[in-house]
């Protein structure tokens, strides 16, 4: 029985990559969680949260994808600018661990550089989930439904949706794309914990997840 991984952002916190059984069937990636967006982790927004002024200065990655892989994000700014910065620094999180897939390397330092913790740990296992398979993913990938909320203790909590409806496993030995039918386990719920490091870079430090919410079909 040939078990691929399914399509997913990164893992959940603390436990291995998230796979659907798209060979033999649905599977589930059994994270528990809330289908109520309505906001993220815990604590009370505060004004004095850590400042991202330093993220311009920052030595990033370059993002460089498969030019058949494309995404929507459905982010409004938020006009807070810790709040923004949560957002744009998610959103390269998310792109440095697909680069990852498409470049075959469970270590890379884009996602590294975003990323700490169970988030890191959980994304190199996913990774390698592709690497193993010599798959990579390819397709369309819309981001919507975001949350963000600056915790009195200088942390962030964020919580967002996927579409993966859109977005196929291809192989790299052979070219042929996985074409997978639209199902309701396409939509993913995310709840991210983040903190501000010394450059100024919201980091993801945890990361669970939740397939087939309903809060993201709504």
């Amino acid at each position: 029985m040939n078990r691929r991984p399914r399509l997913l952002a990164t893992a959940a916190a603390g436990a291995t990559a998230a796979l659907l059984l798209t060979a033999c069937g649905g599977g589930d990636d059994g994270s528990k969680g809330n289908d109520k967006i309505a906001g993220a982790d815990t604590g009370g927004e505060t004004s004095g949260s850590p400042s991202a002024s330093a993220t311009d200065s920052a030595a990033r990655p370059k993002i460089e994808l498969p030019a058949d892989l494309t995404y929507t994000f459905e982010w409004p700014k938020t006009g807070d600018k810790d709040k923004d910065a949560v957002l744009s620094d998610s959103e390269q999180f998310i792109k440095a661990v697909d680069m990852a897939i498409a470049e075959q390397d469970p270590l890379h330092k884009a996602y590294r550089f975003y990323s700490e913790g169970t988030a890191a740990a959980g994304s190199q296992k996913f990774i390698q989930e592709f690497v193993d398979y010599k798959d990579r993913i390819t397709g369309a990938k819309r981001y919507y439904s975001a949350n963000v909320k600056i915790n009195a203790d200088g942390t962030a909590g964020f919580v967002y949706c996927e579409d993966q409806n859109k977005a196929y496993n291809k192989s790299l030995k052979t070219g042929k794309i996985e074409i997978t039918p639209k199902s309701k386990d396409n939509y993913v719920l995310y709840n991210s914990r983040l903190r501000v490091n010394k450059q100024g870079i919201w980091i993801t430090e945890k990361l669970t997840s939740q397939r087939g919410s309903s809060a993201c079909q709504s």
